[in-house]
């Protein structure tokens, strides 16, 4: 398939205000940073997700889907295929009685508003990640002692033949920052979040606020990155382990380690994905070194 049967076979499916052309993917991930996207889509529903994913694996053409772009990495010189968003056209929440109903581009933020006018305690953890219910799925994100597997009653996925599926919370194996979707190539669709009635809404609100004035604290919220920039290693903290190998504030380039949180690497100003990757590689071996311990980068990679 030439590059201009490729642009109109997925014009023909999304439309002419779902596709562009050599996107810049900095504009679509939290590090702003990366190179752009030959194709990047914004499907408007399931079905022309569904149409564009078998096509490209009929015709073998290199694909990614992306939700809010918030553990993500994309290398300078971009992406040489189709960038799927999964974003505001699909984006849905709806609640009824102790369970709500979202589809994959919705925020955890949205959901956790909804939760708390519904007075529905239990996704308070998920209120200030910045990423989508789709992938916090995959990585079975959490936070303050809270995370996905506990809520998730059930979610339905793309499987690798195009079909629908519903995976229960036992069948999605939700583990730390882990779970079946990205081993078995499934797409997330939707899913079911169930949580618990209380009568006191007010608590809700008040441990919202109470976690993301810790959030603001401790976290170098005012700098673009991707979060966590490592998995904690077992019987360590990633962040303690590269403050005491004396790398607070290192950087290379416009990539930083943050000094609020070591764990954090910043993008402090110019930052290129190169810069970021030579700093994490340098953090990894430090504390390799004088620690023994192998930390393993959380943040995803694209296009290297």
């Amino acid at each position: 398939m030439s590059v201009k049967e490729l642009y109109r076979a997925l014009y023909e499916i999304v439309g002419e205000d779902n596709i562009i052309e050599n996107e810049p993917l900095a504009k679509h991930t939290t590090f702003r940073i990366g190179g752009p996207a030959r194709y990047f889509l914004t499907p408007d529903s399931e079905e022309a997700l569904k149409e564009v994913i078998l096509m490209c694996k009929e015709h073998n053409i290199d694909f990614y889907v992306i939700g809010n772009g918030s553990n993500l990495l994309v290398s300078d010189k971009g992406y040489d295929g189709v960038v799927i968003k999964i974003g505001e056209n699909l984006r849905k929440i709806r609640c009824e009685e102790d369970k709500i109903y979202a589809t994959a581009g919705a925020t955890l933020a949205g959901v956790a508003q909804t939760a708390l006018k519904n007075s529905l305690t239990g996704f308070e953890f998920a209120a200030g990640i910045p990423g989508t219910l789709g992938g916090a799925l995959v990585m079975n994100a959490g936070a303050y002692g809270g995370e996905m597997k506990l809520v998730v009653e059930s979610a339905e996925v793309l499987d690798n033949e195009g079909n629908f599926i519903v995976l229960s919370n036992e069948e999605l194996e939700l583990g730390y920052r882990k779970s079946v979707i990205p081993k078995k190539g499934y797409i997330v669709l939707s899913a079911v979040i169930k949580l618990d009635y209380t009568e006191d809404k007010e608590a809700i609100s008040a441990r919202m606020s109470e976690l993301a004035a810790q959030r603001r604290e401790k976290q170098p919220l005012e700098y673009p990155s991707a979060g966590s920039t490592f998995k904690r290693p077992e019987g360590y903290f990633a962040g303690k382990l590269i403050m005491d190998a004396g790398l607070r504030g290192y950087a290379i380039g416009g990539a930083t380690v943050s000094e609020k949180h070591c764990g954090f690497v910043i993008n402090k100003g110019g930052a290129t994905a190169d810069d970021v990757i030579r700093l994490i590689e340098h953090v990894r071996a430090t504390v390799l070194a004088k620690f023994g311990v192998e930390l393993e980068p959380e943040v995803k990679l694209l296009g290297f």
